[in-house]
């Protein structure tokens, strides 16, 4: 492994690690356990918040891609009910990793790419919607998925003013998922 990939391997045990800390990891302690010398973080990264943005990234990939293990666990329910499973996991991961989560989506919204996480995100929901209504166009199921992805963005990033406007704790994993499951019916419009 060259030193890069040890760098980026040792943040991201320190980012698992330290769990909601991430303030409290450094490059020194960076270096020091990928046994790196300290200028080849910024050398390669720039500094620690980019080195940590990359880190972030390639964690939510990883647990992206074990959303594409949801399709087993599935089998049998609606399309409306796959929709709700999804955005139950996505919502329960966005509040249990807080930290690494509100770094993801922020980072894809200052700079997004053609392959971020809010993107993977969309393509796995593109389907469901349009599976849950087979009556609307192709450009209709884009927008409401549009829709969807970016109100879950805003609800999590903005999770205390949107508990206090819609007086409801959005903490709360069961408040979560009732209001996900009105959010689904609204843009669906569904009954």
């Amino acid at each position: 492994m060259d030193n890069k990939e040890k760098i980026i391997q040792t943040t991201i045990a320190l980012i698992e690690e330290k769990g909601e800390d991430l303030e409290t990891i450094t490059v020194r302690e960076i270096s020091k356990k990928a046994c790196v010398g300290l200028g080849l973080v910024n050398y390669h990264f720039g500094n620690k918040d980019k080195l940590i943005e990359l880190c972030v990234e390639r964690i939510i990939n990883r647990i992206i891609e074990q959303f594409q293990g949801i399709r087993e666990k599935t089998e049998g329910l609606t399309p409306f009910e796959k929709l709700e499973y999804l955005g139950n996991m996505t919502f329960d991961f966005l509040f249990e990793h807080y930290a690494v989560s509100r770094i993801s989506v922020l980072t894809d919204i200052k700079n997004p790419k053609t392959d971020d996480n809010t993107h993977r995100t969309y393509a796995a929901y593109l389907p469901l919607v349009a599976a849950c209504r087979p009556d609307w166009d192709e450009d209709t199921v884009k927008r409401k998925t549009f829709c969807l992805i970016s109100v879950m963005q805003q609800a999590f990033l903005r999770y205390e003013t949107t508990s206090r406007i819609l007086d409801i704790d959005l903490s709360q994993k069961e408040n979560r998922r009732a209001w996900h499951t009105q959010i689904l019916h609204d843009i669906l419009e569904v009954s």
